[in-house]
């Protein structure tokens, strides 16, 4: 049943655990490398991979005897791979000049920065609180936001210039890895 204050929380939820703002330099760095990110295949990978999440996540997990530590942990590793970039100027994340837009807007806009770990996580577990009806339109309007912003790129590295970019890419680049670290720990201690 719609409960207006439900999907609220949940979108509120959402928004923070994506961190989609966040996320902004991150998405500038991997546009200059690979010439264009395509927003629309990003937001609609993100929103495939949350929405069926919400369905089957658990059981998909399962079924490859997976636990939601284990998915966690692997998705904290992606996200300190990428933070690590972001700080120390190095590149671990190599474009295939073959493959193009297409497979980094997938792999890791779509995920594990957009429907990353902590994203999926949290759609498990905001299914023991909330109705799976105001969830999903909580991930619609996320998936409207995100969408927004990976528009806007463009216009937010002219706004912020090339000294405002770098410097926002190291700050964001130590709270990626602040965020995988606490990741880590957190499943690590879960799966003991």
């Amino acid at each position: 049943m719609f409960d207006f204050k439900e999907v609220i929380s949940v979108t509120l939820i959402l928004f923070s655990v994506i961190d989609i703002l966040g996320s902004v330099p991150i998405i500038i760095n991997l546009r200059k490398k690979v010439g264009h990110i395509q927003s629309e295949k990003a937001t609609i990978a993100a929103g495939l991979l949350m929405v069926l999440f919400l369905i089957v996540g658990r059981s998909i997990l399962s079924l490859f005897g997976i636990g939601v530590e284990d998915f966690a942990i692997a998705g904290a590793l992606i996200i300190f791979a990428l933070g690590a970039e972001m700080i120390l100027g190095i590149e671990i994340f190599k474009p295939d000049p073959e493959a193009g837009a297409t497979s980094t807007s997938i792999v890791p806009i779509a995920f594990p920065l957009i429907a990353g770990a902590g994203t999926l996580t949290t759609i498990l577990t905001l299914k023991s609180e909330y109705s799976q009806s105001n969830i999903a339109v909580g991930i619609i309007l996320n998936l409207i936001i995100i969408y927004i912003v990976l528009k806007s790129t463009n216009w937010l590295e002219r706004k912020l210039g090339k000294t405002g970019l770098d410097v926002l890419r190291r700050i964001f680049g130590i709270i990626l890895l602040s965020i995988a670290i606490k990741i880590l720990k957190t499943n690590l201690e879960n799966l003991s």
